[in-house]
């Protein structure tokens, strides 16, 4: 009886355990096919909210006939080393998801919010043994598997040229940008593309 009692407490154990690896979006490492496609994290919505931006651009013109709302999540492992440390881990995964924007619905008279169709998903991926570059972006066309952008997309030189910590553009992510300039991670780019290089704290 002592045995079943013992074995009854390890099973309940290990099934806790599972339980809340999974409901707080556990599993979270790059997962990809034999073709090398990234495998989408399904759990990613209840990953470390980042930040929201609103009709965001890189590049000078270009007016948009509509709004757009980007969400940015992280794995919770990799947010916690970056509370650490200031930087991120090999096996971060940032998830940018898209989703349009309604003005006039409901009681909302003014103002945006967002709609429920997602527009577009990618990926920016931190593994330090697969790509020479250390990071990867995938794209994500109506489906769950994400195809690598080429190495010479403009993606990666901007993040590179402009990213404020490790090629990602934590200045956006207004809860890491204090914590980063405190742990003196800041990239040097961004540093004097901001008139800061005297200001940061090593």
């Amino acid at each position: 009886m002592g045995n079943k009692l013992v074995l009854f407490a390890f099973v309940l154990l290990i099934s806790v355990a599972a339980y809340n690896q999974s409901s707080s979006g556990g599993g979270s490492t790059p997962e990809y096919n034999d073709k090398g496609q990234l495998k989408l994290p399904e759990q990613y919505r209840e990953w470390t909210y980042l930040s929201t931006g609103l009709d965001m651009s890189y590049t000078p013109g270009g007016n948009m006939d509509h709004h757009m709302f980007d969400n940015v999540f992280v794995n919770p492992e990799s947010y916690k080393k970056f509370k650490e440390t200031g930087t991120w881990a090999d096996k971060t995964m940032l998830v940018l998801e898209v989703r349009g924007a309604e003005s006039q619905a409901s009681i909302n008279r003014r103002g945006n919010f967002q709609s429920g169709e997602v527009m577009g998903i990618e990926v920016h991926v931190k593994d330090e043994g697969k790509f020479p570059g250390k990071w990867a972006f995938f794209g994500f066309d109506n489906g769950n598997l994400g195809n690598l952008f080429p190495a010479g997309a403009a993606c990666y030189s901007c993040h590179e040229g402009h990213g404020a910590v490790d090629t990602t553009f934590v200045q956006f992510y207004p809860t890491l940008l204090p914590l980063a300039k405190n742990k003196g991670t800041l990239s040097p780019a961004y540093l004097k593309e901001n008139g800061e290089e005297k200001k940061q704290t090593p």
